[in-house]
């Protein structure tokens, strides 16, 4: 089979990898179409992600979905009914289930994670942007077979925004900030309304990323870059705000956004290194500062609304790319004026 294998920054090369058999309780899937995340342009353009820095050749991607082909032994009785040729969901998240975390509900936070696409760990997790992958069969959704591939392969982000809207609380009649329009703030902003927030207020730097903001569901977009003072005007406004950015200035100007006792939750990953919190706005104003690390258990939710047509992906679809165009793909992903989220399809007849 063929992978999209990165070997460190700015070494991405399309190779041949060999599959192997299964392990009971393994599942193959012919994978379908992959979302190019923040992550793994990290992963192309430094060869890391934060700590996390690539010593061996990897497959990127986590945001997939594809087809069963090959159920192994034992995979009946964790996932029944399970069979060759079904639509699939695919879970990037592997989980012990045995730790400390795991078994107080708390997987996402598991102590022995298997997470695709991954130098988190050594020997590496190999990714999704692969024609096989091998899964353990309870990261396999089945699907109806009508159900849209390449919208599926959305419910990972897609996971990530309804487990940042959990973390807050209720959002009913709330007024909610999300900084950052890249495809998880537009996911989290659109789950926030999903979840009955009163208003939602969306910014970022570039015009485009706004449009498709508004596109989303947004009630209000500043672009904080040619008009910050809109922002600052909205003092006091807002009970929850999203930091998606993943930039150290956006998450030092929500302190002051929220209200007094009001919720900041830390969506984006910023830069290695500590970043400046204002612990005395958040003492004085009993502001509660917390994160959001992927996803635990609201993968199959962001499945179930995508299926049902509950929650439509497509705004933040920009286009695909045939597997062997991989690193053209990854080099026009950065552009954020024309791109939200770019896709990898591992059989050529899908690409656009």
């Amino acid at each position: 089979m063929l992978a999209a294998i990165c070997h460190g920054k700015k070494d991405l090369r399309v190779e041949e990898r060999a599959d192997r058999a299964l392990a009971p309780e393994e599942v193959r899937v012919a994978v379908a179409f992959g979302g190019i995340c923040g992550s793994d342009m990290h992963y192309f353009h430094r060869g890391s992600v934060g700590d996390n820095v690539v010593r061996e050749p990897m497959v990127l991607g986590h945001e997939i979905s594809g087809t069963v082909v090959e159920c192994g032994a034992g995979v009946e009785e964790l996932n029944p009914g399970l069979k060759p040729g079904m639509r699939a969901a695919l879970d990037p998240s592997r989980p012990c289930l045995t730790c400390s975390q795991c078994r107080a509900g708390r997987m996402n936070l598991c102590e022995d994670m298997f997470f695709l696409g991954s130098a988190g760990r050594f020997p590496h997790v190999q990714g999704g942007f692969a024609q096989h992958l091998i899964l353990r069969a309870d990261q396999i959704i089945p699907v109806p077979e009508d159900t849209d591939l390449l919208k599926l392969s959305v419910a990972e982000p897609l996971s990530v925004g309804l487990h940042a809207v959990a973390r807050a609380g209720s959002l009913m009649g709330k007024r909610v900030l999300v900084t950052g329009s890249g495809p998880i703030g537009l996911l989290t902003a659109r789950c926030a309304k999903w979840a009955g927030a009163l208003e939602v207020v969306s910014t970022d730097i570039e015009d485009a990323a706004l449009d498709v903001a508004r596109t989303m569901g947004a009630d209000r977009t500043i672009n904080v870059a040619k008009n910050s003072a809109e922002l600052e005007a909205l003092k006091d406004h807002f009970d929850v705000a999203f930091e998606a950015s993943g930039a150290a200035a956006a998450l030092g100007s929500l302190f002051e956004a929220v209200r007094r006792g009001g919720r900041i939750i830390q969506v984006g990953m910023l830069p290695p290194g500590d970043a400046p919190v204002p612990v005395n706005k958040l003492q004085a104003r009993e502001v509660e500062f917390m994160g959001a690390f992927r996803a635990n258990g609201e993968f199959h939710l962001a499945v179930e609304l995508i299926v049902a047509g509950t929650i439509d992906v497509s705004p933040i679809l920009s286009g695909t790319y045939a597997l062997a165009d991989s690193v053209d793909a990854f080099e026009r992903a950065g552009d954020r004026s024309r791109v939200v989220k770019l896709h990898i399809a591992m059989d050529p007849e899908f690409a656009a």
